[in-house]
């Protein structure tokens, strides 16, 4: 076991977990970050996607010892109050069936809006094709992803530090 800090959401952690825990694991059972799911736990599905200093990052095979100093978003840290333009667009369009998907599919989606703010089709569909829906909602996920592409671009509510 060896403690690692952490920047989680703009807030700083510790976990005494062992060097080789995924990421998804830290989050869920050690910070209590339940948005963040586990799938296929080989980065094959997209469930566990987080962003680690912004880039969409799979956190079922990530090892705890390997995130250093990076910042990592969760779906909790997106928006507070779900108003990133994705959250509201997920809505808006209505994309979740049983929602299980969704908070990898939103960290995806935020991840190429915020590298490409008004991406093609063909590159919404190159992007979020590594992302798995079982409900096969994949038509109203690009039409959501071109949705929020077309809204005000907010930024992640800000968090206070704990020590």
């Amino acid at each position: 076991m060896a403690i690692f800090k952490l920047q989680v959401n703009n807030r700083s952690y510790q976990a005494d977990v062992e060097p080789d825990t995924p990421l998804l694991w830290v989050l869920r059972d050690s910070l209590g970050l339940l948005g963040t799911k586990y799938g296929c736990g080989i980065a094959q599905c997209g469930a566990c996607t987080v962003h680690l200093n912004g880039e969409a990052t799979r956190s079922c095979v990530l090892p705890v010892s390997a995130i250093g100093k990076s910042k990592v978003t969760t779906i909790e840290g997106l928006s507070a109050d779900g108003a990133h333009q994705v959250q509201q667009a997920w809505d808006k369009i209505d994309v979740a069936q049983c929602g299980y998907c969704q908070a990898g599919q939103i960290m995806t989606a935020a991840a190429l809006l915020k590298r490409n703010p008004k991406p093609t089709s063909a590159e919404i569909d190159e992007t979020m094709t590594g992302n798995l829906c079982r409900c096969g909602t994949y038509h109203r996920i690009r039409e959501a992803v071109k949705a929020a592409s077309e809204m005000k671009v907010t930024t992640p509510a800000k968090t206070p530090k704990t020590k």
